[in-house]
């Protein structure tokens, strides 16, 4: 097979580009480099990978589990075995979800009128006998939260500390300190990168609750 773009890949495998992307960046996928153009070149081991991990994620394993299965450290049986288990827990929460709803179809007052609160007792005493409500399937891309979150508390406590810096310049007697019109840009600079951060973790945040969740989801 000739070397593919991705473009190429998306129509042939039937994985959407940012998938393809997003499954790159976890480490699943390592197509080469063209060293002309330094565009990624796509071969038959590429396809053949997007293709394992669409029947896997099409099946509802974690990406966690693929990589195990990918690294050699379980066989597809030893993948297969531990998400059988998996899929278990998750039918009998399923039937526990399916019997809650099932009590519910006899309610007959509106939204505004539920008393939500009596459920949510009862959803808690389920959930304290091992049933679980919530959807797994962002489980798998919770992580990618933390590390721009980590980055954006750890650039704030810099910055805040070099403000702190500047306060107590400013503190000093007006023969010790540095020229006002200079306190003013030092003053503005982590300010300015404060912002720049949390915008950035916030169009972050974005990214990942419209895509890679979705990306996650969907394979």
């Amino acid at each position: 097979m000739r070397d593919l773009k991705i473009n190429e890949v998306e129509a042939l495998v039937g994985i959407t580009r940012k998938n393809i992307r997003f499954y790159e960046s976890e480490g699943l996928l390592a197509p080469r480099r063209n060293s002309e153009n330094g565009y990624r070149d796509y071969g038959e081991a590429e396809v053949r990978t997007l293709l394992q991990i669409k029947l896997l994620r099409k099946l509802g394993v974690s990406l966690e589990e693929i990589r195990k299965m990918q690294g050699g450290i379980h066989t597809v049986g030893d993948g297969m075995r531990r998400h059988l288990v998996t899929l278990e827990r998750d039918r009998d929460n399923l039937d526990q979800a399916i019997r809650l709803c099932a009590g519910l179809t006899d309610r007959q007052e509106r939204l505004g009128d539920l008393d939500a609160g009596s459920i949510l007792k009862e959803m808690e005493a389920m959930e304290q006998g091992g049933a679980t409500f919530q959807n797994k399937q962002k489980r798998d891309v919770r992580i990618r939260y933390l590390a721009p979150v980590f980055i954006t508390v750890g650039m704030v406590l810099l910055m805040g500390a070099l403000a702190g810096l500047i306060l107590w310049l400013i503190a000093l007697s007006a023969a010790d300190a540095p020229p006002a019109f200079m306190l003013a840009v030092i003053a503005l600079f982590p300010l300015v990168i404060i912002g720049g951060v949390v915008l950035a973790l916030v169009q972050r945040i974005r990214e990942i609750g419209r895509g890679e969740i979705d990306d996650a989801k969907n394979y």
